[in-house]
């Protein structure tokens, strides 16, 4: 079973002007939230791990879940608000977003109230904000740290300045993280942000030299790169009608994990001993479903059978 640890949100779309004010359509999201969902519908089995709200919105993000069937077990619940993502669109296609979350129940999390974890969890995922503020960044960066010995270990940073604007924060974290970590997934845009001017191979294998097993970065319309200690392997990014990128780099990594778990491929020694043939057909599997993202608005993760 996967774990997915982190935040659940509600992205919100501006609309049109209204005479009484703007419409504005409210989406399920999250980063972590859209990962559990992009595994569940790409048929793997997957838990939630995070703070969800009892207000409206929390209990639609709650009924989602279940009708996706990811198991809410490890969810718990707080009268903290939902946090707002209010998402509007560069004339690129490309998302900004402006959170609303101080006092939210994504953040609400201490390692007191951590829930134990599911006996078949062989995977946690961990990423986003929520492994960066306080308190439940400490709640997660001390599960990763226990369980990383036991359990394999993803992470992708994804990284949101306009949450904690504090980019040294933010390094700080990621190189926590990436030591616990066996797969790292990280997006070209954020390393930019992270470590300007380092080229990405760089960052890479200072990653494995610290433990990770398998780096990944995506590169938008230029594709994906991945390393291991023992090869190199690419893969170019699929054309597509770009509607919105909301949700592409959280269903590559859904995909991503995905089709390792099909190669049975998801133990810190299998990652390390990928082909980089092999490596590089996970890549376009991850590619693919990514794609299928972005020619749908907001995070609409594709179904197993649609990648095919």
């Amino acid at each position: 079973m996967f774990v997915v640890c982190g935040e659940a949100l509600m992205d919100v779309y501006t609309g049109e002007p209204t005479p009484a004010g703007l419409g504005l359509d409210a989406r399920l999201g999250g980063s972590p939230y859209n990962v559990a969902v992009g595994l569940a519908r790409l048929g793997r089995p997957v838990a939630f791990l995070g703070g969800v709200s009892t207000d409206a919105f929390g209990e639609r993000l709650l009924q989602a879940l279940r009708q996706e069937r990811v198991d809410v077990s490890t969810v718990v619940r707080s009268t903290g608000p939902t946090t707002l993502s209010v998402v509007g669109l560069n004339a690129h296609g490309v998302p900004e977003y402006a959170f609303h979350g101080q006092g939210a129940a994504d953040r609400l999390l201490t390692q007191q109230s951590l829930p134990a974890l599911p006996e078949a969890t062989r995977v946690l995922q961990f990423g986003s904000y929520t492994t960066v503020v306080e308190p439940v960044g400490s709640a997660l960066r001390a599960l990763a740290a226990r369980e990383c010995g036991r359990r394999l270990v993803a992470y992708d940073p994804n990284v949101r300045l306009n949450v904690e604007p504090d980019v040294s924060r933010w390094q700080a974290v990621v190189e926590v993280m990436a030591t616990c970590a066996h797969l790292v997934k990280v997006s070209d845009e954020d390393l930019g942000c992270l470590y300007p001017g380092v080229p990405a191979a760089e960052v890479a294998q200072r990653w494995l030299g610290q433990g990770a097993r398998l780096v990944v970065v995506t590169r938008g319309g230029e594709g994906s790169l991945a390393w291991t200690r023992q090869v190199q392997a690419q893969a170019p990014a699929r054309a597509v009608a770009v509607v919105d990128t909301v949700g592409a780099g959280d269903t590559f990594q859904a995909a991503l994990l995905t089709r390792l778990d099909e190669l049975d491929a998801l133990s810190p020694a299998a990652l390390e001993g990928l082909s980089a043939e092999t490596l590089a057909g996970v890549l376009g599997f991850a590619s693919r479903a990514a794609a299928i993202t972005c020619s749908r608005r907001s995070a609409d993760l594709p179904r197993r059978s649609e990648v095919e």
